[in-house]
Formats: C-alpha cells, sequence, structure tokens
C-alpha cells in the first residue's frame, strides 16, 4: 500500500512560485488554504480584496480536504431529532438546511469554475447494520418529513439495499437524495486555481507561527518566511497541528483531533464495480466505530473508518490499513481477494457538540469544528465568512453560539484510547 492520500496523487506539483517573498500588507490573511481558506480567498478576491492564503505544507489541501473519503453529504453530523430537543425545531431545521445550502455550493462552484472533479450528486444510503436500528431510522425518517425538513428521504429495507449493495450485512437503509461525491483533489485544485484567476495570493510553505495584534481586526502573521500584516484575518486551520500554541492554543482547546483512516484498491473494472455498488451513492454505517465508502470514477473502492482512535502517522496508517481490510472484507466476502493501492490517514476536528463553530473573538474571524462532515460545509462556510467579513453577520448560520473549552484537554490528546474503548462499548452493547 502506498501511505498517501489517492486524491493527491498523480496531480500536478503545486508551483514553486507559490513560496516567493510573502507581501507587507493585504485586507485580508487566511490561515489554511484548505476548502475553507480557498473558497473564501475566492470570494473575497471577486470582491475586489486583496488575499493572501498562507498554508503550512507544501501544496494547497495537504490536511483534511485532501485526505478524507470524497462525501460531499447533506445532514447533520449528529441526529435531528436530539438537536431539535435540545435546541428547539426551528434551530435544528436552519442547521440542517444548512448543510443542504453546503452541497448546493459546492455545486455551484464546480459548475461555474468549470473544474474538473467528477462531481456526482447520486445521494447518500445510511445503512442499518443491526436489525433494531431500522426502527431509528423510520422514526428519522418521519421527523424530517413532519417538521418539513427534508422530504428527499426514504427509507430501503433490506432486499432494496441488497439491489445495489452487494452486501448480505444490512437490514436497510435511509437515503438522503441531496448528497454528492467528488474527486478532493482535483476540486481543491480547480478551486485554488479559481481564486488565483481572481487575484489571490496563495503561499505553501508558509507556516504561521505567531499572531500579533495590531489594533481592533489588524493583525501581524509572523511566519519562517517573513511578516504579513492584514487588516483582518480568517482562520482556516482545521485540525492542523502546525503553529504556535501560544497563538491557536484557544481554538486547540476547543477541537479534538481524531484521526480516520482510509484504504482504495486496485481499479476494479467497470463491471465488477457497478456489481457492488450499482448506484454509486456515497455509503455509511450506523456505528460510533462506523465505515464509509464509495467508488470513483476509475472504478477503485474507497474505504475506511475509524479504525483506531489514534493520531495519524504512516506506522498508524499502515496498522489501520491492515483493520481496514479485514472490515472490507467483513462487508463484502463476495469482492474476494483484492490489492489495496493507498492507505492513509487524516484528522478530523471534533467539537463536543458535533457542529461548525464560527464567528469572531479578539478580532479574529474563525470557522472550523466541522466533525467529519466537512467537505461541503467547509466549502459553504468560506463563502459565508468573506459575505460576514465584508459586513454581513447573518451571513453566518453558525454564529452567535457559545463554545466551551474541552475539560482536560490542553494539547495533544492524551485521553483518545480511553475515548476508542467508550465507543467499541457502546456499539457492543447498542
Amino acid at each position: 500500500m502506498k501511505l498517501d492520500s489517492y486524491w493527491n496523487d498523480a496531480l500536478p506539483v503545486w508551483p514553486a512560485e507559490a513560496r516567493r517573498s510573502l507581501p507587507a500588507k493585504v485586507d485580508v490573511a487566511i490561515v489554511g488554504a484548505g476548502f475553507t481558506g480557498l473558497s473564501a480567498a475566492l470570494e473575497l478576491a471577486r470582491n475586489g480584496a486583496t488575499v493572501a492564503v498562507l498554508e503550512a505544507g507544501p501544496t494547497v489541501a495537504p490536511e483534511a480536504s485532501g485526505r478524507n473519503g470524497g462525501h460531499v453529504n447533506n445532514g447533520l453530523a449528529v441526529d435531528y431529532a436530539d438537536v431539535a430537543a435540545r435546541v428547539g425545531v426551528q434551530q435544528a431545521r436552519a442547521w440542517y438546511h444548512a448543510y443542504d445550502d453546503a452541497v448546493d455550493t459546492v455545486a455551484r462552484l464546480v459548475r461555474e469554475e468549470s473544474i474538473d472533479c467528477d462531481f456526482l450528486r447520486h445521494g447518500k444510503l445510511k445503512l442499518a447494520t443491526r436489525p433494531q436500528q431500522m426502527e431509528a431510522l423510520h422514526r428519522s425518517a418521519e421527523r424530517l418529513v413532519a417538521d418539513g425538513v427534508d422530504t428527499d428521504v426514504d427509507v430501503l429495507t433490506a432486499a432494496r439495499v441488497r439491489d445495489e449493495v452487494q452486501s448480505d450485512r444490512f437490514h436497510g437503509g435511509l437515503l438522503y437524495k441531496r448528497s454528492a461525491q467528488m474527486h478532493m483533489g482535483r476540486f481543491a485544485l480547480g478551486l485554488a486555481r479559481a481564486a488565483q484567476r481572481k487575484g489571490a495570493e496563495i503561499y505553501t510553505g508558509a507556516r504561521v507561527d505567531r499572531l500579533e495584534r495590531v489594533q481592533g481586526r489588524t493583525h501581524k502573521l509572523h511566519t519562517a518566511h517573513g511578516v504579513v500584516k492584514a487588516d483582518q484575518v480568517l482562520l482556516a486551520t482545521g485540525a492542523s497541528r502546525h503553529g504556535g500554541y501560544g497563538s491557536f492554543g484557544w481554538l486547540r482547546r476547543r477541537i479534538v483531533p481524531i484521526g480516520s483512516f482510509i484504504v482504495v484498491t486496485e481499479p476494479l473494472g467497470e463491471d465488477r464495480a457497478s456489481a457492488l455498488l450499482a448506484a454509486r451513492r456515497t455509503y455509511t454505517t450506523i456505528a460510533n466505530i462506523h465505515h464509509y465508502f464509495r467508488l470513483t470514477a476509475d472504478h477503485r473502492l474507497v474505504f475506511g473508518g475509524r479504525a483506531r482512535f489514534a493520531i495519524s502517522s504512516p506506522q498508524s496508517d499502515a496498522a489501520s490499513g491492515e483493520i481496514l481490510r479485514a472490515g472490507l472484507s467483513e462487508i463484502f466476502p463476495r469482492l474476494g481477494p483484492v490489492r489495496l493501492d493507498y492507505c492513509w490517514g487524516g484528522l478530523v476536528d471534533m467539537t463536543q457538540d458535533r457542529l461548525p463553530h464560527a464567528g469572531e473573538r479578539d478580532g479574529l474571524f474563525y470557522s472550523m469544528g466541522y466533525s467529519g462532515h466537512g467537505t461541503q460545509m467547509s466549502v459553504h462556510m468560506g463563502q459565508c465568512m468573506a459575505a460576514v467579513m465584508a459586513g454581513n453577520a447573518s451571513a453566518n448560520p453558525w454564529g452567535g453560539r457559545a463554545w466551551p473549552a474541552i475539560a482536560g484537554h490542553f494539547g495533544p490528546p492524551w485521553f483518545l484510547p480511553a475515548v476508542g474503548l467508550y465507543y467499541r462499548l457502546k456499539d457492543r452493547l447498542a
């Protein structure tokens, strides 16, 4: 297995001139060239702002944006009914619709900027691995329709699932018809080039080590390659471990970086791939330690999950790959022996409530904490935060929310193994 992201393999090398001297002054500096940062840069530059995107890595989307499962799904990361019980139907409905809007935003940018990224809107199927989970799926569908939240959902029986998924493992599923998928690497490259065409400058290898507040929202951003002064700053770092703890400690106490791991098979051929997943949707199982999978345009199977509650590293990725190989064989025994060509891990920027957080603090704008549902929401929030920074505070669907620190979390997440044991126990007892 090649220990690297399939999405970023075989892409053009990001040009070396992206590491040229930094500007002394810009209207907006964006920390992070993932989907949030690139989307915000595109919109801000389109509206006439001078924009510098500062990325610690050697290319765009080197972290979560380029290391995920390739799903562009609508629907909350947590159960809609639970959210409605906590914050009320009106707020829960608005947050749910924000994810619908997010998928629409991705589709719009792909179309407007002519991004060649294999974008398909075939829906997402949430799969029940135990009979009793079907009752919960029926309740979810009924509540979504009754509250006028989502009428584009459908509960599928086990027989209907078997018609499109070559596995006897599932007892049915809930179909979300607005969900999509795409090639993450090619989308990131297309988004970056679109931002550059509008005038945004993207600097890779430009890790921000320290933020110095000058006055109001004006900051100096200190990097190894120089200092940039910006009238406004957007932090779009996700769970990145780059940068100094002094400047980013407030955010890091509120985000738990959790590893998610993925393998990609050899090309299966069109016939074999279509027999495996006939509808070519995105798929996810119901569990705390769950799996997610889909096919690629070149007929590979992308198969991922929380194989281990650990931080991604070459050793951790390789060990996780073997765990995922066993999970793949369990779900798709009829696939038989298959070579795994890619294996990698990434960091999910998990929040305590598993919902995004975005706003302004101490003169700094931020948007992150997408909790495993970030590919569409990060793109959408880049557009939203550009509008917020231009003066439209109502453009932020997650604004005005308290974001308390996670108790006992001050640096590296020492408690992840215990969290993993807890969730595995919950799955066994469910």
